[in-house]
């Protein structure tokens, strides 16, 4: 559907409209003026005087109205515009010092009307322009009076017209720019949406659904020496009630976004191990000289721990199971190492294995870290996650020589 030059570039949304059209309107107004002033210096008062003080007066009138209706090809706006062309027609065969108020009318035109209509004004216009120039002329012919104008006229409309094609193509890039920017935009929200998804599985698996496991492998281990033990089924019980207990925690940090539990009882990592090891049954060892940790590397860690801890007690069938805390300056690694089962690694690269492995390599991953596991069928396995750390910064600045 074809937009005329008005429509695709609107003075009250484009500055450079804007701009142009005060520019076309005080050119108007400047050879309305002049052309009068020239009259009437020419021409001592005449019959037609008043007439033509009159028209000019009516044409400046006219004109006034334009921006008030608007740019678009509206009724109202070509009744306008076929009013200012007749009254100035009528001054031009009446006085043709005004002829050249023909140029900003031009412009009126190339933006009002679509191009057919456009290029007949302007040729009507340019007519108009040529007899009122060889009337000035007073008879003598001369070619660039029948030249110039055209080729005014046509270099004026090349000009406008090509200018608004490379602002349409300019809006055309911008809207295309706004819509990738808007795809983009629901792109990365999409990528947001599921990686928090990925997180909160996460999550779900190293807390609740291990603890969802713990306390059915205790309550069931309760319910088998219920009648023959009752204190050892009790036992059972209040140790599955803790982890309910924790677990009920864990849900609700969820919702607030807090640190894991243990890390929040104000321990930090090395107690968060320990309590972990001790209801685990298992060891900790911590090596090197601790330094502080950001809370995500000790967030990921505890969670590592947690799922190789889970999958100890769940899969390995392990006598026992031991943790290893090393500080390295520029890194931090935990290992996890049981005397059970084991299995084969190639496994997990298969898929063929659950979500707990990968969810830590995920994990580590995200902290620029790697998670190695050695593992064979029937001699344990060793986890080893290493997360980088930040290279401390030396408080004390360097010696310089002292000078004799």
């Amino acid at each position: 559907m074809y937009q005329t030059p008005g429509e695709l570039r609107s003075p009250a949304r484009d500055p450079d409209a804007r701009w142009l059209a005060r520019v076309m309107h005080a050119a108007f107004f400047l050879l309305l003026g002049a052309s009068l002033v020239r009259y009437l210096l020419r021409h001592p008062w005449e019959d037609r005087s008043p007439w033509i003080v009159g028209l000019s007066a009516a044409l400046a009138g006219l004109y006034v109205l334009g921006p008030v209706l608007g740019s678009r090809a509206t009724p109202r706006r070509l009744a306008w515009l076929g009013s200012v062309v007749a009254v100035w027609m009528v001054l031009v065969v009446l006085a043709p010092s005004f002829a050249w108020c023909a140029v900003p009318l031009f412009y009126t035109g190339l933006r009002t009307l679509p191009p057919r209509a456009a290029l007949v004004l302007v040729a009507l216009l340019t007519s108009f322009v040529v007899a009122a120039q060889l009337e000035l002329a007073d008879g003598g012919f001369d070619p660039n009076l029948v030249i110039a104008p055209p080729a005014v006229a046509a270099i004026a409309t090349a000009v406008f017209v090509h200018a608004e094609r490379l602002s349409a193509r300019q809006r055309a890039l911008i809207d295309d720019l706004l819509r990738t920017r808007r795809e983009l935009a629901a792109t990365e929200r999409r990528e947001g949406t599921l990686a928090e998804r990925q997180r909160l599985s996460m999550e779900i698996h190293d807390t609740l659904a291990q603890g969802l496991s713990s306390q059915q492998m205790l309550l069931q281990a309760a319910d088998r020496v219920w009648d023959g033990d009752p204190a050892t089924a009790r036992r059972h019980v209040r140790t599955a009630e803790s982890i309910a207990e924790r677990s009920l925690a864990e849900a609700r940090r969820f919702v607030h976004d807090l640190a894991p539990v243990d890390l929040a009882e104000g321990g930090g990592l090395e107690e968060a191990l320990r309590t972990l090891a001790e209801r685990e049954s298992a060891g900790l060892r911590v090596d090197g000289a601790a330094v502080p940790l950001p809370d995500r590397v000790q967030s990921a860690l505890l969670r590592i721990a947690q799922g190789a801890l889970a999958n100890v007690r769940e899969h390995a069938g392990a006598g026992t199971a031991a943790l290893t805390l090393t500080y390295l300056g520029d890194q931090v690694v935990l290992d996890i190492a049981d005397d059970g089962r084991g299995f084969e690694p190639a496994d997990v690269q298969r898929g063929v294995r659950g979500h707990g492995l990968p969810a830590m390599r995920a994990r580590a991953r995200q902290l620029g870290g790697t998670l190695t596991v050695e593992s064979a069928p029937g001699e344990g396995t060793v986890l080893s996650a290493a997360i980088p750390l930040a290279p401390p910064m030396d408080p004390k600045p360097p010696k310089t020589p002292e000078s004799p």
